[in-house]
């Protein structure tokens, strides 16, 4: 009998715990801040994508803390767009993904740049 009353108090004890998450900042909807094609806005980072296109990527996937592997093309660029709420889809990922990596991979450097001299990254 001990221990069935034993057993009550402590799935009352467990039901009155309540578990505290910090849920992450809300953006508003927005776009990259720099074009696609905006190879001027650095050209240290046109650069680099241009010579060393899987070293960038890698340098993304750390910024982001991934692995070096998901650096590069549309599940980076999804996931990124996806956190800072830019505006886009799925399909237009893979597109810009597939049609122009090293653009697409340049842009979300430069916008990930930009993000931490701004203090939102």
């Amino acid at each position: 009998m001990k221990t069935a009353v034993r057993l009550k108090r402590t799935r009352t004890e467990l039901s009155l715990i309540m578990a505290v998450t910090n849920q992450p900042g809300t953006y508003q909807p927005s776009e990259f801040q720099t074009g696609l094609c905006n190879f001027c806005e650095d050209c240290g980072t046109c650069c680099y994508g241009l010579c060393c296109y899987m070293c960038l990527g890698c340098s993304i996937a750390s910024d982001m803390g991934e692995c070096c592997l998901c650096g590069l093309g549309m599940p980076i660029r999804s996931v990124y767009r996806t956190k800072y709420n830019i505006n886009g889809s799925l399909c237009n990922d893979f597109m810009v993904s597939w049609c122009c990596p090293v653009c697409a991979t340049c842009q979300l450097k430069r916008d990930i740049d930009r993000r931490k001299e701004q203090g939102i990254f």
